[in-house]
């Protein structure tokens, strides 16, 4: 397998970043102890936000996951000039016959969908307009049209080049052959160390409240926890590659954005209460062709803490040892770059380590420019 590899150390301050059903941060059971816990869904949306609001990626490089591919389609084709009526008609059998069914104007789930698909969808139904709203005058069922048109909707599901989607993958229960598989992997982020959940009792003072009345206007408790996560995430390459049909310039942006926008951003749940705006203290990657492989099993044994020393410092520590000991068993990628960036004071001898996240992601570009070629 030809991947690309991030590892992450980081520490929150006091937070809530992705709670349960009942508002508790998320936690698992790990090495017999509980520990923090962020879910892989919820890194995987931080991500997709950013490709977005870091520009890290254009429009005609994303994807929009979303029930309302009705209204999004109708815009585009009243841009061209079509009547609305006639076209929502034609929408809505155009979805329906390629199985992605219509109910009161949504799409019975939510569709992860390329902005290039969604133009060439518009453009597709608009070239087959008068067909496609043609089947309810004359009495057809709604998903009824003719194979050529089918064929011609049917066609457009490619991924339509978007990245995020080529990243993370789309599923369609009632098509999976119109799915996409996805080509990035992403753990569920786990504390290095034993958390306690705490609880932040507060209460509201009511402004307008008469000098007698001395109670709260309201009063409740959030619960939070702080720690030192290890974060990680692989790429699968050569999937990459075939979902992005085979753009190899569009893969090398793809891998280097994923790489900014998983390292940098976290969910932002209760951020407006917490403000845990803390930049990760350590990442590293490394690519070339070989076995993935999770180092989670490094803190197994959670790390304590001490009074001389930081949670995170010894967290890189033990993330390096675990690294090491694969490689003499297993050995390393082949060929293999690395390289990482380390805020701690932890030791990193012979770790190729660079001074700024800026220096580790033209490390990554080199890497990817040797190995995936031109």
């Amino acid at each position: 397998m030809k991947l690309f590899e991030v590892h992450i150390l980081q520490t929150v301050a006091p937070s809530n970043l992705n709670r349960d059903d009942t508002g508790s941060p998320k936690d698992a059971l790990f090495g017999g102890v509980r520990r923090a816990r962020i879910s892989s869904q919820a890194q995987k949306r931080a991500v997709r936000v950013a490709f977005k609001e870091y520009g890290l990626l254009d429009e005609a490089e994303r994807a929009v996951r979303t029930k309302r591919v009705v209204a999004e389609l109708l815009r585009r084709l009243e841009a061209q000039g079509h009547p609305r009526e006639k076209a929502a008609l034609a929408v809505e059998n155009a979805l329906n016959a390629v199985g992605l069914g219509v109910k009161e104007g949504q799409t019975e789930y939510l569709l992860f969908l390329g902005e290039m698909e969604l133009d060439r969808l518009a453009q597709a139904i608009g070239a087959h307009l008068e067909a496609l709203a043609a089947g309810e005058a004359k009495g057809k069922k709604k998903s009824e049209v003719s194979a050529e048109v089918k064929k011609a909707l049917e066609g457009i599901f490619d991924g339509g080049r978007a990245v995020d989607l080529a990243l993370f993958g789309r599923m369609l229960a009632d098509r999976p052959e119109l799915g996409v598989d996805a080509a990035a992997q992403v753990a569920h982020a786990l504390s290095t160390h034993k958390v306690d959940r705490e609880f932040d009792f507060y209460t509201a003072v009511d402004d307008l409240n008469p000098k007698e009345d001395t109670g709260a206007g309201m009063m409740g408790d959030v619960e939070f926890y702080s720690a030192t996560l290890y974060r990680y995430a692989v790429v699968d390459l050569e999937k990459l590659l075939q979902n992005l049909q085979n753009d190899r310039e569009l893969v090398r942006k793809g891998v280097l954005a994923f790489l900014e926008a998983f390292a940098l951003t976290l969910p932002s749940g209760k951020q407006n209460s917490f403000a845990a705006h803390n930049p990760p203290l350590f990442v590293a990657f490394r690519t070339g062709e070989g076995l993935p492989r999770n180092l989670a099993t490094a803190f197994e044994k959670p790390i304590r803490p001490r009074e001389d020393r930081a949670l995170s410092e010894l967290s890189v520590e033990a993330l390096l040892r675990e690294w090491a000991k694969f490689d003499r068993v297993y050995g390393p990628l082949s060929p293999e770059w690395k390289a990482g960036v380390n805020l701690t004071e932890a030791k990193v001898d012979g770790f190729p380590v660079v001074d700024s996240f800026g220096m580790l992601k033209e490390k990554a570009e080199e890497a990817l420019e040797a190995f995936l070629g031109g």
